[in-house]
């Protein structure tokens, strides 16, 4: 199968660097799935799951917290805020922030900017849960804003 080369970062770190054959994404139009020779392409990503195919057939998934998908010539780019694999994620840390999330948000329900924060560190828990195969099946709740 015909590859190309994928490459992902975080403030941090380079995540990925390497050939791959598939790239599967959310964007903030909905999925999107990237082969070898697909045209140039910018997209903001959503907060979800990242997955990619390798050469070698194995997939491989990663939880993000949005950013940019770039399709070039030479390669694909994904620059992320916050990015890691599901072998890498610790369920009970991201349970214990799963909580902590639900927490403010009931404090924060007359304060808008913090409970969206709040809603923003629900989203990035429930994510890192269901990447890391520990899903709560939880529904997040809408931001609600105060007029």
């Amino acid at each position: 199968m015909n590859t190309f080369r994928l490459v992902i970062l975080t403030p941090d770190k380079k995540l990925f660097d390497d050939q791959v054959i598939q790239l599967t994404a959310r964007t903030t139009e909905g999925d999107v799935g990237i082969l070898a020779g697909h045209i140039r392409y910018v997209a903001i990503l959503k907060t979800g799951a990242l997955t990619v195919k390798l050469e070698n057939g194995d997939m491989k998934k990663a939880a993000i917290a949005g950013g940019v998908l770039k399709v070039s010539d030479d390669k694909t780019s994904v620059l992320v805020t916050a990015g890691e694999w599901a072998e890498e994620i610790d369920p009970d840390w991201a349970e214990r922030s799963r909580q902590d999330a639900m927490a403010k948000i009931e404090a924060f329900q007359n304060e808008p900017d913090r409970l969206e924060r709040a809603n923003l560190k629900l989203q990035r828990a429930l994510n890192r849960l269901q990447v890391s195969g520990r899903s709560t099946g939880q529904i997040i709740p809408p931001v609600k804003k105060k007029k």
